[in-house]
């Protein structure tokens, strides 16, 4: 049996943090036991009082004293995290947790060591998004590819998932968006089977509560490069 810690930081979701914790627990992969750990990075909405209502949803809850960042959060979840896998999934339920099957398959048939959920690889569905957000996460996944020798089609993907010994948490260093690069990087260079997967995407705009911002790619993109040439 294989398990998974399912990570879902949160901050002020309370109109979606039960629907995605549910649909989370409707998950059925034969041979794969799922683990869910809630971070609440200081939530100032009624989320904390629907997470106290619903302790079915989740195997462990960790409560940030005072909003400290998704970065901060993650870190908290993977202290907690005692599955084999670790998989990213976000609160807003642009992600679907019906797309684990394929995440796992690569796991179970292929050992992999790293899966990534790619939005553009022929999914069954997908939001049409930003053009510029489009083209900032083609050249961020173009310059990891170039550095890593990888053939990846969408890095900034919410839904990686790698084996949990492959990256430590007291090792990371970004206290920004560009952890999310500084974790891959990390799990690619420690693999040894890499694989990508179609999943859908139901994409958020601006005035639904996206946050992610052009800017964000300069400090991706420093990260890049500094993992590529770090020890």
């Amino acid at each position: 049996m294989v398990t998974v810690t399912v990570l879902v930081p949160v901050y002020n979701e309370e109109t979606t943090i039960v629907e995605i914790l549910e649909r989370i627990r409707a998950q059925r992969v034969e041979g794969v036991t799922f683990e869910v750990v809630v971070v609440d990075d200081g939530s100032s909405d009624r989320t904390p009082d629907l997470l106290a209502d619903h302790p079915e949803l989740y195997a462990r809850w960790v409560r940030m004293p005072v909003n400290s960042g998704k970065s901060a959060a993650v870190r908290a979840g993977l202290r907690e995290a005692t599955g084999d896998f670790v998989l990213f999934q976000d609160a807003d339920l642009e992600y679907d947790p019906a797309d684990y099957v394929k995440l796992m398959r690569p796991v179970l048939q292929f050992d992999a060591d790293v899966v990534m959920g790619s939005r553009v690889t022929a999914p069954e569905y997908t939001r049409v998004y930003y053009f510029w957000h489009f083209v900032g996460n083609r050249m961020i996944t173009l310059m990891f590819n170039v550095f890593f020798n990888m053939t990846f089609t969408d890095i900034y993907s919410c839904y990686l998932m790698y084996r949990r010994d492959l990256v430590h948490p007291e090792d990371l260093r970004s206290d920004g968006w560009d952890q999310h690069a500084e974790i891959l990087a990390r799990a690619v260079k420690a693999a040894d089977v890499v694989y990508e997967v179609p999943v859908s995407y139901h994409g958020r705009s601006y005035a639904e509560g996206k946050k992610i911002k052009a800017v964000h790619a300069l400090s991706v993109f420093w990260m890049i490069f500094r993992q590529r040439f770090s020890g």
